[in-house]
């Protein structure tokens, strides 16, 4: 057997996965298709503070946000957060992703670049993988084959496993010249903004990261670059993005919902693979660390056993029934207070978090990680909000 474990895809999630089975002393080998980790960029770059602790890469850190400045359709405003609490790392995420991914290979992992998987074939004892590199085309045999490939996953294609439930768009371009605060973050919502999500300004050091993203059903014959087109050139927010230059940028699709099946036999999807981005803010680093976390003591008894069933994989994939429940939540709570509602509810929404006892709320229980327990809030005890809760389903209101 040439590993334990094959991992494909070396972004974050692959690294802190293959590092976390080789400190358990499982053979790995893992294989990016690109010769550099970190590219192509097609992230944000926050990282949590949780996520972050797990790693301890505070030096990949460029800048720190405390705070949100919220932009309703009609301009209104508001601010939260505190700068005594942190909510977000903006990382340099080729460096980040590099530190990562180095953590595995100290630990032992064997990682080979600029290598591509084209085929896997399922035998009693073991899975033939066939990889493509500058030297040509090997065979390699594995027991567990784990899928960390991102959004266009070719392990998750190749095995049947589903389509994500929901795939937003993001789109992002890193600026300078943006007249942002410091350790604050800046969002714009609106139909002709980011229908049905929101655009972010995320302070990256000395430039800005400037993005929208938006369920692909939802804008139409309009694309992610009309829409930030019309932020930053027609719309009342014009003003604020008349200074900026452009750096670099990026596109590419954000997945979530978590598949109904992240495991066959002998084969688990991780990380966007099995989209596990959050749905309120599309962020998958931090979710993807918790999958790891969660399954991982269990499947390296799976692999000690050489008991890599379906059905025995199917068990091991139930952990992570708890981050299924949140994001299901969480995605409900999203459209009741933003997907679903037109401009006009939006700014009466808007003027609701505006009042002192709101925004006393949302500061006391707001939290990146764990939107539900403030959203539940908001529904309970917001007078204003209480038609929403009619319309909440059994689900959001129990966790049922």
């Amino acid at each position: 057997m040439d590993s334990d474990v094959i991992i494909v895809g070396a972004g974050p999630i692959g690294g802190y996965l293959g590092k976390s089975l080789s400190d358990n002393k499982i053979k790995v080998i893992q294989i990016e298709e690109h010769l550099e980790i970190g590219r192509p960029f097609q992230c944000a770059g926050l990282v949590t503070p949780s996520a972050m602790d797990k790693v301890g890469l505070h030096d990949t850190t460029l800048t720190d946000v405390w705070g949100a400045r919220m932009h309703a359709p009609n301009g209104s405003s508001i601010e939260i957060g505190s700068p005594s609490r942190i909510r977000e790392h903006v990382v340099c995420r080729k460096r980040f992703d590099e530190a990562v991914v180095r953590q595995g290979v100290d630990s032992g992992v064997q990682l080979l670049l600029g290598t591509q998987i084209i085929d896997a074939v399922l035998h009693d004892d073991h899975i033939s993988v066939t990889i493509r590199n500058e030297s040509g085309e090997h065979k390699l045999r594995t027991r567990l084959l784990c899928g960390a490939d991102g959004a266009h996953s070719w392990v998750r294609r190749h095995a049947r496993l589903g389509k994500p439930p929901e795939t937003m768009i993001g789109f992002q371009v890193e600026a300078i010249g943006y007249p942002g605060l410091d350790g604050i973050l800046d969002m714009y919502t609106g139909f002709n903004i980011a229908p049905g999500l929101f655009s972010w300004v995320i302070p990256n050091g000395d430039t800005h990261r400037i993005g929208i993203w938006v369920r692909s059903k939802d804008v139409d014959e309009r694309s992610c670059e009309m829409l930030y087109d019309y932020l930053t050139k027609s719309s009342q927010f014009t003003e604020r993005f008349s200074d900026i230059q452009e750096v670099a940028r990026y596109c590419g699709p954000v997945p979530a919902g978590v598949l109904k099946r992240t495991t066959k036999e002998r084969i688990a999807l991780f990380g966007d693979a099995a989209a596990i981005c959050k749905p309120t803010t599309g962020g998958g680093i931090g979710p993807g660390f918790e999958q790891v976390d969660l399954m991982l003591p269990n499947l390296i008894k799976a692999l000690n056993k050489d008991d890599l069933s379906e059905s025995n994989l199917r068990r091991i994939e139930r952990k992570i029934d708890s981050i299924r429940k949140h994001h299901r939540r969480a995605r409900q709570l999203r459209d009741l207070f933003l997907t679903e509602v037109d401009d006009a509810e939006l700014n009466d929404i808007f003027d609701v978090f505006a009042k002192p006892e709101v925004l006393e709320l949302i500061n006391e229980l707001g939290d990146i990680e764990r939107p539900v327990p403030l959203g539940l809030r908001l529904l309970k005890d917001v007078p204003e909000f209480r038609k929403m809760a009619l319309k909440a389903t059994w689900s959001i209101l129990t966790g049922a």
